[in-house]
Order: structure tokens, then sequence, then C-alpha cells
């Protein structure tokens, strides 16, 4: 048995390597944290997601300010297709309040899996296109900062684009992740968004969409103080260690291996989910 100072200081110790290696990979520190309570501490998968969603809603509020100012994330596309992730979000919170941890742990695993797929595809594909005139009408577009200075990018498929980030919402909701995955595939895959701009704009959404979810969880109890605040300052701690790390090291052999790493931790899910070990 742990006493509760011993269970916070691992569970720090846990969450601050869980945001070191979310930051650096991309993966986000939610894919580390959940495992980390369920299967090393018998956490109540719930209880897990709701830890996960507030701090999920605490990292992004600090890296996503920096992206903004540096002028990076698209705002208004964000704050549009933040409508989906919303409703998606609050939808699939309060379908997970009614569903057994086994069946979560499963569904948990085989998203995890998708992500893991997801991080090894090639990145960095500039899109050209011309724009739709939804995209256009709706003011879409935007420009991001490059070596060679401010870059302009128009945008297409707005429409499977916005049901994407539906789904999206909806698996942040369910399992407490960010769905970055899904996020940056609706921009970057269907609406032909620049990388770059997909991803800082995933981020700024993140936040918003974690905190639809975290307000269904907080009625129904499944926030507990004594595991979310660990969570949130080591989480906290290892991403800002990680976006200063980030810059100096070679991430490549790291992904890969964290890749793999998660793509073991999501077998064991679905096997103990299957087993009805949760």
């Amino acid at each position: 048995m742990y006493t509760i100072l011993v269970f916070t200081l691992i569970v720090l110790v846990g969450a601050y390597f869980a945001g070191l290696l979310g930051s650096l990979t991309g993966l986000g520190g939610g894919v580390v944290v959940i495992p980390l309570l369920t299967l090393g501490f018998g956490v109540d998968f719930h209880y897990a997601i709701g830890a996960a969603l507030v701090a999920s809603i605490a990292t992004s509020s600090g890296s996503a300010s920096a992206y903004v100012k540096e002028g990076i994330t698209n705002i208004r596309l964000g704050m549009f297709l933040e409508i989906a992730t919303t409703v998606g979000a609050v939808v699939g919170a309060t379908i997970a309040i009614f569903l057994n941890s086994d069946i979560i742990a499963i569904i948990f695993g085989l998203v995890l899996i998708f992500t893991s797929a997801m991080s090894l595809r090639k990145k960095g594909i500039e899109h050209h296109v011309e724009g739709s005139p939804l995209a256009k009408r709706l003011k879409l577009f935007g420009t991001y900062p490059t070596k060679e200075g401010m870059k302009s990018y128009n945008l297409t498929n707005v429409v499977p684009g916005f049901l994407v980030m539906l789904v999206a919402g909806a698996t942040s909701g369910l399992l407490g992740i960010g769905s970055g995955a899904l996020k940056v595939l609706a921009m970057d895959s269907a609406m032909k968004v620049p990388f770059k701009v997909s991803t800082t704009t995933s981020n700024f959404m993140i936040g918003v969409t974690a905190a639809a979810s975290a307000v269904v969880y907080l009625q129904r109890g499944y926030i507990d103080p004594g595991i979310a605040f660990p969570i949130v300052i080591g989480v906290l701690m290892g991403s800002l260690s990680g976006a200063k790390l980030l810059k100096k090291i070679d991430v490549k052999v790291l992904r890969l291996i964290f890749t793999f790493a998660i793509l073991a931790v999501a077998i064991n899910m679905i096997y103990n989910g299957i087993l009805g070990k949760f």
C-alpha cells in the first residue's frame, strides 16, 4: 500500500516524464498519464481521464500562448473548428460516464495504435491549393512565419475537416487525451493547412476541448484533486522542460522508441480490457 505522500511524489515524477516525452514527441502527456494511473496504480479509468483532462487544459494554455505570440497559430480557424470539437467533447464525455472501464480501455488502446501510426507518417509536406469558396467566405486563410519571411496559405475541404473535428472532440471527451493526431489529420491532410500551422492550431484548441469535457467529469465527481493536482504540476513542468530540450536535441530516434513503447502500452490496455481487469 502507498501512503498519500509516496503516491503523490511517484505520480508527480511520472507526470513530469509524461509531459517531457509528450512534448518532445508531439503525442501529448495524456497518452502516458492515463496508463500510468490505470495500469500502474489501479486508478479507475474515469478518475484517470478527469486528471488527464485538467492537465491538458494547463499544458495547452501554457504552450498555445507562445505559438499565438509567434504568429503561427490560425486563431480564426481554431475558433471555428472548436465549435465542432466542443460539441464532440461534451457528447464523448457524457458517453464515457456510462461506459464500463474495460470498454474504455479497449477503445483507448485502439486510439493509441492510431496515434502511434500517425506520429510515424511523413510530415512537412507543402500544400498548394487555391482555396475553397467556403474557406474564403469564412476568411480561414492566413500567413505564418518562415525563414524566408511570412508565407500565405489557403485551405479547402472545410466541411469534411469540420466533421473529423467532431470525431476528434468526441475522442478527447471519451478518453481524456488531446486527440492531436485526429485534429492534425483534419487540418493537414483534409483541409491542406501547412503542417506547422496545423500542429500549433491543434495545440491552441486542445485546452478548450478539454475544458468542455472536464465540466461533465467535474459534475459527476470524477475529478479528484488528490490525483489531478500532482498530474497537472508534473505534466506542466515536463512540457516546459521538453520545449527547451526540443531546440537542442534530435528527437527522431526518441519519437520512434516512444511510439513503439506506446504501441506496447496499447496492446496491454486492449488485453487487460478484454480480460475485464479494469
